[in-house]
């Protein structure tokens, strides 16, 4: 992508365009070029099959219609309740998606380290939520410096000691800071709400920072009764900190590509979200965001699902909250992996492994046998995945797998599926190469 991705405010999912920074050459991985290198944006225009050569395996694709749907899809879930969307770049480290997103009217996007905050200020994200605490002051340093060229920026503290580095790190331009709200056996975030009011008063009496609101993870909550009360918890703090949220100034140098802050006029910030629990962050949360005579807060509600644009075969799949609500969303990821022997009746040794696709929640899902359905395909399962192989178990009985057959996989758990690949092959539903994805992991 372009370094300038553009701002928000569209009604539809962004083209991805091919990224011209990706050059096509001997070394890229998946893909057979022995040729003169070609950048990303020629290979795409070339318009190649999966299947013609151009491909060595294994190579794992995106599906760009799955990929279009889902994007389009959260688009309308946030609309539709009146909340903003920051959704979690972690997951794809890809500005090609960043910026279908932010076409689809994504306020900004999440990260969850300073690294990953400022890999999305060089590929001109305008806007950045750091979604964790940050207490490294040389990072901390160049995203004041960053802050101070005009990047809208949020980041967390929890702790009294957390707000001191903050205030110690900055620069002309304070830090604006969401106060975390945890829980038990939780991750980061202050353990109660006193906690968290100290921690917020810190950040009022500290310079180089501006209390801007509050912010919570409910995704490692056990259930959706733990979930509603983190979500109401948050709620009494954001209601607890709003008259304490002072007015944003606008940057010296805004980026052209925005209007005036969403966040200015002293608007409380409050962001939840992961890609489990969105339904009822939005049930919960979004009454803040309507207007302080209708009852509300007029605060600015994030949500931050990330997992949401890839979808899957597995973890996902089964906690989505399409499950509970209106509409779906579709695995946009897929893998492709040659057999290379079946050494026993009923086992198949497939060449991937660890270092190509994500085996940290669920194995790979068996799709299609060379692009079609049989029907023991049904009972076919993947029972182990080591460095380069994959173990593939069918029943005994069958002989309708061979060495040099091709198996497609649906994946479990995208964010560590991404980091696997540098360059990822856009697919239409004919399997005809599209687009080409970069990732910046």
């Amino acid at each position: 992508m372009a370094n300038d991705l553009g701002g928000p405010g569209a009604d539809r999912a962004g083209d991805l365009a091919a990224d011209p920074d990706v050059v096509i050459d001997w070394s890229t991985r998946g893909f057979l070029h022995a040729g003169e290198p070609v950048s990303g944006r020629e290979f795409a225009a070339a318009r190649h099959s999966l299947f013609d050569g151009s491909f060595t395996w294994p190579v794992m694709v995106l599906k760009r219609s799955a990929l279009d749907h889902n994007i389009a899809t959260l688009a309308a879930f946030t609309r539709a309740h009146g909340i903003a969307f920051a959704p979690h770049g972690k997951t794809t480290m890809a500005p090609a998606i960043f910026k279908a997103q932010l076409d689809a009217g994504a306020w900004g996007i999440s990260a969850a380290t300073p690294g990953q905050a400022l890999v999305y200020r060089r590929l001109g994200v305008p806007r950045v939520l750091l979604a964790n605490e940050i207490v490294d002051r040389a990072a901390l340093r160049m995203l004041a410096d960053e802050v101070e060229r005009g990047l809208e920026f949020l980041c967390y503290a929890d702790s009294v000691e957390g707000v001191r580095i903050l205030s110690e790190s900055a620069g002309a331009v304070p830090f604006r800071v969401l106060v975390e709200l945890g829980h038990p056996g939780g991750r980061t975030g202050c353990r109660g709400l006193p906690e968290l009011l100290a921690v917020a008063e810190a950040v009022r009496r500290s310079p180089g920072v501006e209390l801007a609101g509050v912010a919570c993870y409910e995704g490692t909550c056990p259930g959706p009764d733990e979930v509603r009360g983190i979500l109401r918890d948050l709620r009494a703090a954001a209601e607890a900190v709003a008259p304490h949220v002072p007015p944003l100034s606008p940057p010296a140098s805004p980026p052209a590509s925005l209007s005036a802050s969403p966040c200015s006029g002293g608007r409380v910030v409050v962001s939840a979200g992961g890609s489990a629990w969105f339904d009822l962050v939005a049930e919960e949360l979004a009454p803040l965001a309507r207007p302080r005579e209708e009852a509300g807060l007029d605060a600015l509600v994030l949500l931050r699902s990330g997992a949401y644009v890839a979808h899957d075969d597995g973890f996902y799949r089964e906690v989505t909250p399409y499950n509970r609500i209106d509409g779906h969303l579709l695995p946009a990821l897929e893998a492709w992996a040659q057999v290379l022997s079946v050494p026993e009746p009923g086992l198949a040794l497939l060449g991937m492994g660890k270092r190509d696709v994500p085996y940290d929640i669920d194995l790979p899902a068996v799709r299609t046998l060379n692009g079609g359905t049989v029907g023991w395909l049904e009972e076919a399962q993947v029972v182990k995945v080591l460095d380069q192989h994959t173990y593939l178990r069918f029943p005994p009985g069958e002989t309708g797998i061979r060495p040099g057959d091709l198996v497609s996989f649906g994946l479990s758990h995208p964010c560590t599926a991404f980091d696997k690949w540098r360059v990822i092959p856009v697919v239409d539903d004919d399997y005809v190469v599209t687009d080409l994805i970069k990732t910046y992991f």
